[in-house]
């Protein structure tokens, strides 16, 4: 082996060490422990694909789904040249170290590159989730426009419709519809190029080909889509520049002729902070909205994955125990099976009631509570007589800056989002900020009247 190659391996184990203690930090205790603490790094000759491993597929399609983005950051932010961030099962891990990516189980969660593979003329895949197809998803009332939207677009030949809006709270089923069209067009025209990324991945790559004085190369790319999926628009409300470039590549795309699709977390217009002329644009292609799940489709979602896990007897009990308390998201209605199921391998107990409420304590308490980060940011700015875009503004003065940190505060303790989440919210702010306003203001509460009443009324108003 090269000494540069065990170099490069140290480098990643030192960072994998950070990495680690970032993930602790942000996570809490309980979350890391039951999710993240098994995580193990795969010692590798590369040190462009960085491979971790997990105990079970449960655990490695959990951490996939909610931290691989986070990973690759985090590791790039150590290392630099790192390009992907594979999360395995380690019953299932290939034996080779060269087993390239499009090789592995289906049961493998694989973040795949940001950037095309060094080859001549190679396309750029999109980092699609192979579960998130339109035969996967449980189709009923409060999504069939949806649906029937994203699977007109996603057939070939002259698009119907572009721009395509979707809207819905968290976990409803907007990504899985996005990955779904991104599937089906490159099924059905394999040679096209399908990009899909988060608009905080497009304000980070934006930010990063600025850095480089490199955006001609950023523009060209996402101008070149046959299909742009760009999820979470929300994260770019109040950042100037993004959004700047954001309109400019929409209308070259728009104007192309090409699909694009977007996603948030609600309608156009009521995207506090970005403008009007972005949303504008995107009202005039199809808006849809997912509403939230009722229970006949959270009993159908349930009795959906259950029927890809041949062999795991879960009893109707425990399943009308989670299609009654999680109502909210499918996601996190699908998260709390797999926990249940996940637990019950790794204990070796049987699943019944009994088991899947000691399993699942903390997040049916959650789904009872059922407060957003959302309300918790219009509750807060009533109060103090603000705009709610003055919360997740850039703004330090302390008539804003008290009150911003009053609300991380409550969403810290209100909701179940990691200091990652909550940060995003809050005009993209990293997680140390969200750590520094909970304990300002724990602090704050024992010795300033003003405050604790303020916190105290708050409460008393979001648990009502």
């Amino acid at each position: 082996m090269r000494a540069d190659d065990r170099d490069g391996r140290g480098e990643i184990a030192k960072a994998w060490a950070v990495v680690r203690a970032h993930l602790r930090e942000s996570a809490g205790v309980r979350l890391f422990d039951q999710w993240l603490k098994p995580i193990e790094l795969i010692e590798d000759d590369t040190v462009e694909a960085v491979r971790l491993a997990l105990p079970s597929a449960f655990m490695s399609n959990w951490v996939s789904n909610h931290y691989a983005d986070r990973l690759l950051q985090e590791f790039r932010a150590q290392v630099p040249s790192v390009r992907t961030v594979s999360i395995e099962t380690r019953s299932a891990m290939p034996q080779p170290a060269t087993l390239r990516a499009e090789a592995l189980p289906a049961e493998v969660a694989v973040l795949r590159p940001v950037a095309a593979a060094p080859a001549p003329a190679a396309v750029e895949r999109p980092p699609l989730d192979a579960r998130f197809t339109f035969d996967r998803f449980v189709v009923d009332a409060s999504n069939r426009v949806a649906f029937n939207a994203a699977r007109a677009l996603a057939e070939p030949g002259v698009p119907r419709f572009s721009p395509l809006f979707l809207h819905s709270g968290t976990g409803q089923g907007k990504s899985h519809l996005m990955h779904a069209i991104g599937a089906a067009y490159l099924e059905a025209v394999p040679g096209a190029r399908v990009i899909l990324m988060s608009a905080e991945r497009f304000m980070f790559e934006f930010v990063q080909a600025l850095r480089a004085r490199d955006t001609h190369s950023f523009k060209a790319r996402l101008r070149s889509a046959d299909v742009l999926l760009i999820d979470d628009l929300q994260f770019i409300a109040g950042k100037d520049s993004t959004q700047e470039e954001f309109f400019h590549t929409i209308n070259e795309v728009m104007g192309a002729g090409k699909r694009l699709v977007i996603s948030a977390d609600r309608c156009p217009q009521d995207l506090d902070g970005v403008e009007a002329r972005i949303t504008s644009r995107l009202s005039c292609g199809l808006v849809a909205d997912i509403k939230a799940p009722d229970l006949a489709l959270r009993r159908a979602v349930l009795a959906r994955k259950l029927a890809d896990l041949p062999g795991v007897r879960v009893p109707q009990e425990v399943l009308d125990l989670l299609a009654t308390r999680i109502t909210a998201s499918i996601r996190d209605l699908e998260g709390a099976l797999n926990r249940v199921i996940a637990y019950s391998q790794l204990t070796g107990d049987a699943i019944d009631l009994e088991f899947a409420v000691a399993t699942l304590g903390q997040v049916l308490r959650g789904a009872e509570r059922r407060v957003t980060i959302d309300e918790i940011q219009k509750v807060v700015s009533a109060h103090f007589d603000l705009k709610p875009l003055e919360l997740i503004s850039a703004r330090r003065a302390v008539v804003i800056a008290r009150p911003r940190q009053i609300a991380m505060y409550l969403a810290k303790r209100l909701t179940t989002r990691s200091l990652p989440e909550i940060g995003r919210k809050f005009g993209g702010r990293d997680h140390s900020t969200v750590i520094h306003a909970v304990r300002r203001i724990e602090e704050l509460r024992d010795k300033d009247r003003d405050v604790d009443t303020a916190v105290r009324t708050l409460l008393h108003t979001l648990e009502g």
